[in-house]
Order: C-alpha cells, then sequence, then structure tokens
C-alpha cells in the first residue's frame, strides 16, 4: 500500500512538471506568433520610437528584446507578447570585446575564482632519481709479475679482502736473478772496472729488479732471489689470479685492486632532463642501506648512452667515501636540481590551459572582466611555469576557475565571426551565449531540472523558480533536491534554455 502511494505521488509530480513544461512551450511559441505581428505592424508604422539614443545615458540602443526569448528581437519598447514584462533595450558594445568575459563578483566568489600575479624570479627544476654506487674505475691498480718464478707464499687469498698501501701481498723466487746477482757480485769481488760493474748492474735490471732492489744487492753484499710483492695501493682484491705454489711468467696479472676513497654512483636521469645537467652539478646521495646518512658529491659526466628499456642517461657522480661505508652495488635516492634560470616571468602552473596545440591563461584585466591570452611556456617546476612569450610581470592570470571562463570565453570568440550584431531583422537571432547563476535544486526529472534561482544579470532575469532542459550528457552526480548549485545556461535554437554546467556548492538549505 505504501508502494502504491509513493508510485502515486510520483505520477502526479510527473505530471505537474511536463504540464508546467508544455504551458511554457506553448506560452513561447504563442508569443513568437504574437511578436512576429507586432513587429511588421511596428515596421510599417510611422518612425517614432524606434531603435536610437536612450536620452536617460546617452547611450546607443540596439533594439529591444525579452531576456527570456532572446532569439526575438524589437524595434520599438512595448509589453513582451511571451512574458508578463516589458521588452528591455540592448545597447551598443554588449556584450562586450570579442572574447571578453564579464563575471559579477558574487558568481566569481561562488565558482572560487582565484587569481595570481605575473612575476620574475630564479627557475630551478628539482630532480629525483636512483643510482647504483659502483667502484671508481680511476682508482684501480694492477700488480703483475715482472719476471718468470714459482710463487712460494701468498699472504691474501680471497677477493674482496681489504689491504691497504706497502701491504705485503706475496712473495715470489725468480731463478733469473739469481745468476744476475752471481755475476754483480763476482765483478765486485774481482774489483772490476767500472764498465764491469755498470754492464753487471744492467744485467740484473733487465732481469726485471727494481732500483731499490739493485741498491740493495749492492750494500748488503748478498743475493736476494726472492721478492716480496707489495700493494701499490689501499683498497679491496676486485681480482686475484695468484695462488700458491703456481709458477709465474712475466707480465702475468696477480692482483686487481680498487681503491675506495672516492666511489662513483650512476644515476639514471630521465633523457628529457639530462640535456640540463651539467658537469659539476652538486647532488647529493641518500644510500637506502645508510638510513639518514646524505652524502654530497658532484657531476662528474654524462655518459653519451641512453637505455633502450628505461630511456635514461647516466649521470656519474663521483662521491667521497672517507669511512668506505659505501660498498659497491649499494642502492641510493639522488636528489640534485637544474641549473637556475634567473631573471623570468613566471605563474602558477594551475593557471595554464593546455588544449594540446596551445597554452592558455586567463587574464584578469579588472572590474570583473577575463580575456584569454596565448602564451609560450618554458621550463616548469616547483609548482610554476616559465612564461616565455605572451605575458607581461604585473599582470594576474585565474589561477581557479579559469576552464568555466575559458569555455565561455571560447564560445563567444568563436561566434562573433559568426553573427555580428546588427540592426534588428526578423529570423535574425544572436549567436549563443553562456549565461551564469546560483539557486537550488527544487526537483528533477526525466529531461528538465527545476531551480529557484536569483538574478541572473546576463539574461536581465530576476529571482524566479523555472525549469531547464538537463545536460546532454545527464547531471554529474552527487546532486540532490535541496542542494544549492552554482549553473550555467545556453538557449537553444528552440528557444529553450538547456543547462551546460552545474556544480554544487553547499549544502542543503
Amino acid at each position: 500500500m505504501k508502494n502504491m502511494r509513493i508510485l502515486i505521488a510520483l505520477l502526479a509530480v510527473a505530471v505537474v512538471a511536463a504540464g508546467g513544461y508544455g504551458l511554457y512551450r506553448i506560452g513561447v511559441e504563442r508569443g513568437r506568433a504574437v511578436a512576429g505581428h507586432s513587429l511588421g505592424g511596428a515596421k510599417e508604422a510611422a518612425g517614432t520610437n524606434v531603435a536610437g539614443t536612450d536620452p536617460s545615458t546617452g547611450r546607443r540602443i540596439l533594439y529591444w528584446h525579452d531576456p527570456m526569448v532572446p532569439g526575438q528581437k524589437f524595434d520599438k519598447p512595448g509589453k513582451s507578447p511571451f512574458m508578463d514584462m516589458q521588452l528591455v533595450p540592448v545597447y551598443a558594445g554588449e556584450p562586450g570585446d570579442e572574447g571578453t568575459v564579464s563575471i559579477s563578483p558574487r558568481v566569481q566568489q561562488n565558482l572560487g575564482i582565484r587569481t595570481a600575479e605575473v612575476t620574475r624570479g630564479s627557475l630551478s627544476k628539482p630532480i629525483a632519481a636512483v643510482g647504483t654506487v659502483t667502484y671508481n674505475e680511476r682508482d684501480v691498480a694492477l700488480v703483475q709479475a715482472r719476471s718468470n718464478g714459482f710463487l712460494e707464499r701468498l699472504f691474501v687469498r680471497a677477493p674482496l679482502d681489504v689491504v691497504r698501501k706497502g701491504q705485503a701481498l706475496a712473495e715470489l723466487y725468480v731463478p733469473d736473478w739469481v745468476a744476475a746477482q752471481e755475476e754483480y757480485l763476482s765483478v765486485t769481488r774481482m774489483q772490476g772496472g767500472a764498465d764491469l760493474l755498470a754492464a753487471a748492474r744492467q744485467r740484473m735490471r733487465l732481469a726485471g729488479m727494481t732500483e731499490a732492489q739493485v741498491r740493495l744487492v749492492e750494500s748488503t753484499g748478498r743475493m736476494h732471489s726472492r721478492v716480496t710483492i707489495t700493494a701499490p695501493s689501499g683498497g679491496v682484491i676486485a681480482e686475484l689470479g695468484a695462488r700458491e705454489g703456481m709458477t709465474v711468467a712475466a707480465g702475468t696479472l696477480l692482483f686487481r685492486i680498487n681503491g675506495l676513497d672516492t666511489v662513483w654512483v650512476n644515476a639514471e636521469i630521465p633523457e628529457n632532463l639530462a640535456a640540463t645537467l651539467r658537469p659539476g652539478t652538486p647532488v647529493e646521495v641518500r644510500p637506502a642501506a645508510l638510513a639518514g646518512t646524505v652524502v654530497t658529491g658532484k657531476i662528474d659526466a654524462i655518459l653519451p648512452e641512453v637505455s633502450a628499456a628505461t630511456r635514461t642517461l647516466k649521470a656519474r657522480i663521483v662521491v667521497p667515501n672517507p669511512h668506505r661505508q659505501l660498498a659497491p652495488g649499494m642502492f641510493a635516492s639522488i636528489n640534485l636540481s637544474t641549473p637556475a634560470l634567473r631573471n623570468v616571468l613566471l605563474i602558477p602552473s594551475e593557471a595554464v590551459i593546455q588544449t594540446g596545440t596551445r597554452s592558455v591563461v586567463m587574464v584578469a584585466q579588472g572590474d570583473g572582466k577575463f580575456v584569454p591570452a596565448d602564451v609560450e611556456t618554458g621550463a616548469e617546476a616547483n609548482g610554476q611555469t616559465e612564461i616565455r612569450n605572451g605575458l607581461d610581470a604585473g599582470q594576474k592570470v585565474v589561477v581557479s576557475g579559469q576552464f568555466l571562463i575559458d569555455s565561455e570565453a571560447s564560445l563567444k570568440a568563436t561566434t562573433s565571426h559568426m553573427s555580428d550584431v546588427g540592426p534588428p531583422a526578423q529570423g535574425k537571432a544572436p549567436a549563443p551565449v553562456v549565461h551564469h547563476g546560483e539557486g537550488k535544486i527544487e526537483q528533477i526529472g526525466k529531461d528538465e531540472i527545476t531551480l529557484s534561482h536569483g538574478p541572473i544579470p546576463s539574461l536581465q532575469w530576476g529571482a524566479m523558480t523555472m525549469g531547464f532542459m538537463l545536460p546532454a550528457r545527464g547531471l554529474p552526480g552527487g546532486l540532490s533536491v535541496g542542494d544549492t548549485v552554482t549553473f550555467s545556461v545556453q538557449e537553444t535554437s528552440d528557444g529553450v534554455y538547456r543547462i551546460t554546467a552545474i556544480a554544487k556548492v553547499g549544502g542543503t538549505r
């Protein structure tokens, strides 16, 4: 029973709404018929009270119209054949310059329109990247056998062992040194001439002995057939090619030592940002394994190779590692900034409307007037966008609500080329214009929404309750009866007003 009552109530509401809309359409059609007859009679009458100059304001009147049916024009004042109201004059210069939009302060507040000033300043784009710690390949020492021999003792037995400069690595027995040293000592005992001594020294050098080893033989007068190989620098044994008891030939690689005093961090930089970086740019490195640790370094080079998978280039960063906390293979977060652009025009990035082919901003001209302007944008960072052309310092641009303004400005700029304001002519309707208002939802039907709205100055409507056609794509979600909304309407070719945009701005009341 309860469901039946609800159904009957809904049917009654629908019948009332349909009847109201039908009466509205009948009134409009009858009014058009009367208007045509009245307009014809007016044109046949003497040229009195026709469009001219308003004596009270001195402004030139183009024609009169009913704001509820703006498509019909009249060449003299009088009562509207459509509504119980007087016709309203339309003056020269309305609705304004091409593309210019005028919005009342109240509507600006309801739409949440905010502006920002065009300023000059510096712009630097922060870059966040990831990287991997690797060895500094410029800090590498190779230890080789200088002569043929036998590796009798090995003091470092595993890769990645840490060694210090001068530390003993291995002991090598060199048979070739024995004969060379015996010859030198024999010449010394026989007190040979200087030429013989020089020749004996040269033979020891050719056998692979260093100057220090030659002087050791001279000073001690004894043979030294074994040599202790020491580390030329500190670091880790990155490669171990020696084992005890093995026979080695001259030039055999025994050890590869990588230094750890400095390391490289290879950062992955997006290719569209890599061109803005330069060697010497300071960098902050935060190793994932060392929470809270920040190490500073500098970009050493941008490597000329792009990863096909990630579309990134590697930036080689040199980082000091005095405590040897950074180990190759560690992941790290990289923070750096592009070189600053100085004394450039800046606006908030949210003010720029990207259409796909151009960039547009809405410029506030004062007195509630806004005009679109094409701009050439540059770098963008920290919510600011560089403006290379199209604006001057000190101008104000809209940073919130600009999409609603731009939609109307685009419509006006387009229609201004299609229909210029001219003398009254039967059958010629003005170009469609979007109007804005605020009201409360009274009823939502299948094809119509009823609003109790306040005055709409652009239509010269007073406060009233009336129905509007729903948007072509339907109402947005979240709207219900009782909601306070801001809305935009546009007259259709049939003289009916359709909602083009609607948004909730408050709760029920």
